[in-house]
């Protein structure tokens, strides 16, 4: 396996927002009825199928606090920034928000990128360097988290950032507060949450 990176290593990556290469894709007919355990596992597919919060799953898989690395905040405008169909729902100008999620002690877990209205991102990201579940809960926002759409493929800057080979698994999704959406979200997850789920593979 290859080492973790540790903190002083970390590559300086570029701020164009790192989408996988996808090798297979589904959408939200597949993110409801699930996939084959052949195909993803069953630990991985609560983790990348289900509604609960991914900074507070990690933060239970790995018995530490899930800290935030912000790496952009960018003010894309009206520009569609390569990002999935969905985000045409969110109303513009916006804001693109990529971050790190890592464990306290310096794992990469998960890249996770953001799109938010640019008028109303401080609303609902009071503290930027805390996760979006961290600034929610304490804001006492009640929200759906609506999976569109699930990925499986390669990316050389997410194998530079995480210390781990792919193809990796990604997802996105909207959230909706009080019928409106707020964000549109993609995330990587790394391979070596296989220590914490096992193989990704059901065999």
């Amino acid at each position: 396996m290859t080492p973790a990176i540790k903190p002083s290593q970390r590559p300086t990556l570029p701020t164009a927002w790192h989408a996988l290469n996808p090798l297979w894709q589904g959408g939200e007919d597949v993110v409801q009825k699930g996939l084959p355990h052949h195909q993803l596992a069953p630990a991985w597919q609560m983790l990348l199928l289900g509604d609960g919060s991914p900074t507070r799953h990690l933060q239970l898989l790995t018995g530490e606090p899930t800290e935030v690395d912000v790496i952009d905040m960018s003010l894309v405008g009206m520009d569609h920034d390569y990002a999935p169909e969905q985000l045409s729902v969110v109303p513009g100008p916006r804001v693109r928000r990529q971050v790190w999620l890592r464990t306290a002690s310096g794992q990469r877990l998960a890249y996770a990128t953001s799109w938010w209205n640019a008028e109303h991102v401080d609303e609902y990201l009071q503290n930027r360097s805390l996760g979006i579940w961290v600034n929610l809960t304490r804001l006492r926002t009640e929200l759906y988290r609506d999976v569109q759409g699930i990925y499986y493929g390669h990316s050389s800057s997410l194998e530079l950032a995480f210390g781990e080979a792919g193809p990796f698994w990604g997802r996105h999704y909207l959230f909706w507060h009080h019928g409106h959406p707020i964000t549109l979200i993609y995330e990587v997850f790394s391979p070596y949450l296989r220590q914490y789920l096992g193989p990704v593979r059901h065999v």
